[in-house]
């Protein structure tokens, strides 16, 4: 974004802001936008993945926290973009779905101190989403690409897992930042499920946090507000394993007893 402004980037909103061009293209081009898709962008910043993005599209929506780089969008695109000046964790998806009538695709670069929390308010909107391409700390895209029996696998690899179909797609050099940010980092992209209405997703999460939250415990201890050992048992669970030894199939397993038991 070629602009007179001079920000400051601000360590409160987890501002890096990307400037290699040719890491730029490249997201672009993996991300692939259509011209009559919609599209929103998460934290815009200066605008580096916003001004390629209307270079290919009709109009383009945002989600931007900080005032003075919202002012700074809004003067610059105009009519082509409608910007929310708002924390994305309060951000209410369904103020665009209720201007369209088709599914959202989202791109953006995620303040990688409120990452996690991002992923899992989105979500709750997982019906109205088409796809998602975000950079994230190299760290957090292998958490979600985990598989069990890994040091990475935890709980935001198994409800990502749960969610989306999920494809650590490329790696970025902290050099394609300013101001350079000490870890590395990485696109991934998210593409949402089928919804299986027969899984309730608040208690599949509540009983993977138990089970992660004491992730050096056996099952029957971790879970014990859940099930026992018997009831492990009856899944073919080994009761003395832990949180890290068990698939997405396992838990939805557990998740699926516990439900028919509260009946």
């Amino acid at each position: 974004m070629t602009t007179s402004y001079e920000h400051q980037p601000r360590k409160r909103f987890g501002q890096n802001f990307l400037h290699d061009q040719n890491i730029i293209n490249k997201i672009i081009s993996s991300f692939n936008p259509k011209t009559d898709q919609v599209i929103l962008e998460i934290g815009p910043g200066m605008g580096a993945l916003t001004e390629k993005l209307l270079a290919q599209l009709n109009h383009l929506y945002l989600v931007e926290i900080d005032k003075n780089l919202a002012q700074v969008l809004v003067e610059k695109y105009q009519k082509q973009i409608t910007l929310f000046n708002y924390d994305i964790l309060k951000f209410d998806l369904t103020n665009i779905k209720s201007d369209y009538a088709g599914k959202i695709r989202i791109i953006g670069n995620l303040p990688y101190n409120i990452s996690t929390p991002i992923l899992f308010h989105l979500f709750k909107f997982i019906e109205l989403i088409s796809d998602m391409s975000f950079m994230l700390q190299l760290e957090v895209v292998d958490r979600m690409v985990a598989e069990p029996n890994t040091k990475a696998y935890g709980r935001l690899s198994v409800m990502t897992q749960f969610y989306c179909h999920v494809e650590k797609l490329f790696t970025i050099p902290n050099t394609a930042f300013r101001p350079m940010p000490k870890v590395k980092s990485a696109i991934v992209q998210l593409i949402p499920k089928p919804i299986d209405s027969n899984v309730n997703a608040q208690l599949l999460s509540e009983i993977v946090r138990d089970a992660f939250n004491q992730r050096r415990k056996t099952l029957t201890n971790s879970l014990k507000n859940f099930v026992n050992a018997d009831l492990l048992k009856q899944l073919n669970i080994d009761p003395r394993a832990r949180a890290e030894n068990l698939s997405l199939e396992d838990y939805l397993a557990i998740t699926n007893l516990v439900s028919q038991l509260s009946i």
